[in-house]
Parts: C-alpha cells; sequence; structure tokens
C-alpha cells in the first residue's frame, strides 16, 4: 500500500497539502484538508516532497529593482468574483471495500456524510432506522459548502430497510423561510445494489441521494376565520378535529372485491393502487383517533400485497411493530398492526 494512515499529502488538481484519515480500499482513501474530510483516488494525491524541495530550491535571489514612480505602475484589471453556486443537500453514501475469503472485493461498510452545497448553514436533527425502530441519532450544524461525517453502517443492514429521517432549521433565520424543514429518505436493498455495480463500472467513490435542492419559503398566513364563515366555508376548532373525521376501523378488508364492484376491467397495477390507497385511507385514520392496534386483511394469493402492505407500514414512525401469523379468524391472510404514540 502507497499510503497509511497519517501520511502527508498533495492534492493534484489543487495544490494543497492533507493527511490520509483512512484506508478506504485498494484505489482510494479517506482525506483531511483544511478541516474538510472527503474520498479521493490515489492517482488524484501524491506525496507532498517533492513540491516542498522544490518549492525552497526555486527561491529567487534578490536583485535591485530600478525606482518605480506612481505614475508608472499599471492599473489591476478587476478579478472576476468567485462565486459558489449552490447545488442544494444531499446525503452521501461511501462504499467501503474489503476482500472476502475468495479474494473477490466486497462492500463491507456504507459511510454516510451529509454534504451542503448552499450558501446557508444549517442545524440539523438526524435519525436512522432499521425496520421502523432507531438505530442512530445526532442533532448537530453544518456549515455553507461542507460536508459532515454522520456515521457508518454495516452493509448487510440494508437488507433491514434502513430509512432516515432529518429535520432542518436555518442557522440564520428569515423572516420569509420556514421555521423548520423535514425530509425523509429510505434505502431499497436492490436500489443500492444497482448503485453499488454502476460504481464500479463507472470508476465513481460514491451515490447520493438530494434531500432538497432550496430550502422552503415560509408558509402563508392563512385567511381570516371570519371572512371564511361569510363566504359560506365550515370552519371547526382544530382542537376538536376528532370530532369531524369518520370513525376509524379496527379491521379493514383489502381484497379487491369489498373496494370496488368493477374489478374484472382494471389492470394488475390500478387494483393494487387502490388497495395501498384504502390501506393508507385507515391508517391515517386509525393515527389521528390514537388507535393501538389494526388488523389488515390483505389474503394469501401470489404474496404481492401482503409485501406491498408490510413495506408502507415500514414507512410509518407511528406504527410501533407489525406481525404476520397464523390467525384463527384470517388464517396467514392478515397481519396485525402496533401503533405508537
Amino acid at each position: 500500500m502507497k499510503y497509511q494512515i497519517g501520511d502527508d499529502i498533495l492534492v493534484l488538481h489543487s495544490n494543497e497539502e492533507g493527511k490520509v484519515i483512512e484506508i478506504i480500499n485498494d484505489k482510494m482513501v479517506m482525506i483531511e484538508v483544511r478541516g474538510v474530510k472527503f474520498p479521493a483516488y490515489m492517482d488524484q494525491i501524491d506525496f507532498p516532497y517533492f513540491k516542498r524541495f522544490t518549492e525552497k530550491k526555486n527561491i529567487p535571489s534578490k536583485k535591485i529593482e530600478p525606482k518605480t514612480y506612481v505614475d508608472q505602475v499599471p492599473k489591476e484589471k478587476p478579478q472576476p468574483n468567485q462565486i459558489k453556486v449552490s447545488e442544494g443537500v444531499w446525503l452521501s453514501f461511501i462504499p467501503k471495500f474489503a476482500l472476502d475469503d475468495f479474494n473477490d472485493e466486497v462492500v463491507e461498510l456504507l459511510k454516510i456524510h451529509l454534504v451542503n452545497k448552499t450558501s446557508d448553514g444549517y442545524q440539523f436533527t438526524y435519525q436512522q432506522m432499521f425496520n421502523g425502530e432507531d438505530n442512530f441519532s445526532l442533532v448537530n450544524t453544518i456549515q455553507p459548502f461542507h460536508d459532515f461525517y454522520l456515521h457508518d453502517i454495516k452493509f448487510e443492514a440494508v437488507n433491514d430497510s434502513p430509512s432516515f429521517a432529518l429535520d432542518f432549521s436555518l442557522l440564520n433565520p428569515a423572516k420569509h423561510k420556514a421555521e423548520h424543514f423535514e425530509v425523509q429518505l429510505k434505502l431499497k436493498p436492490k436500489q443500492v445494489f444497482q448503485k453499488i455495480e454502476s460504481l464500479k463500472d463507472n470508476n465513481e467513490p460514491t451515490f447520493s441521494y438530494t434531500l432538497f435542492s432550496v430550502y422552503p419559503d415560509r408558509a402563508e398566513q392563512a385567511l381570516p376565520l371570519d371572512s371564511l364563515k361569510a363566504k359560506g366555508y365550515k370552519v371547526y376548532d382544530a382542537g376538536k378535529v376528532k370530532d369531524y373525521l369518520p370513525p376509524a376501523r379496527s379491521v379493514i378488508d383489502l381484497h379487491i372485491e369489498k373496494l370496488t364492484q368493477h374489478p374484472a376491467g382494471m389492470s394488475n397495477f390500478e387494483m393494487l393502487t387502490l388497495q395501498l390507497d384504502e390501506l393508507e385511507k385507515w391508517v391515517e385514520l386509525a393515527i389521528a383517533h390514537k388507535q393501538l392496534e389494526l388488523v389488515v386483511i390483505h389474503g394469501v394469493g401470489s404474496g404481492k400485497l401482503r409485501e406491498e402492505v408490510h413495506e408502507y407500514l415500514k414507512t410509518r414512525r407511528e406504527v410501533k411493530r407489525f406481525q404476520h401469523q397464523y390467525d384463527s379468524r384470517f388464517g396467514y391472510g392478515a397481519t396485525q398492526v402496533f401503533f405508537q404514540y
């Protein structure tokens, strides 16, 4: 290995010096330059000793210059301002490769960075979950045009449906900007495996997901209630909103014949979409009424509807857990859902 942790290095394209802080694989290292950590290919860096040696040797000798008068000084041409372009905020994943027992290259870890390519700084709350259960959380700040190392997850944990929730607020609040902004991301194993293969083919170091391009504006002020009432709108007390909601159900049946009288003319995609919309409606009502349990009847069949139901439930924070097991009433055709508040 050409480099070791702690080695001084020179970034070739920027001529800046830094240090090696981690060996990612036989082609890449993690380096730190002026407090910023990022991955680099080994052919993008070099040892700085030749640069230092030549800089010392090339010091020009002093010589007496002729006097220069004020009217002989040329006017400097104005230099264009160096403007950093805003590209948004995203989560970046750096795979760390290793060799297995058969000398094949495999991914060992995913290193997770929060990347801020905007002119604003943010305070953020970060939460990472597996199958809806907390795994890692953090509250910190990130400065403009910086990245922030969050943590690592084992690559095999991608099969446990990792999800990420972030809540941002501006370090320098602005009147027209939102007080905070929430965003969620969920990784699907198949997509991650495809991205890893694409990285290998294109010789790229990372894959990323955009969280937002522009921090959102503050929501517009609500219209005065009296003017709404005068126009004939019904205005309810928000504290009594549950009084105006439809009642929740303890059992819902997603069989297509229960949802429509004309299933024969529908495609499989249309039927599945209708079933998932019905699921979402009753889950929302269950949560609004602070219901503790819900039974979802999806049948046995090919298992496609059951899989989609489970995938949806994993995305809901209010779902504490769910179980699919034999029930004397529904056999193996139902899932019991437990909520938390």
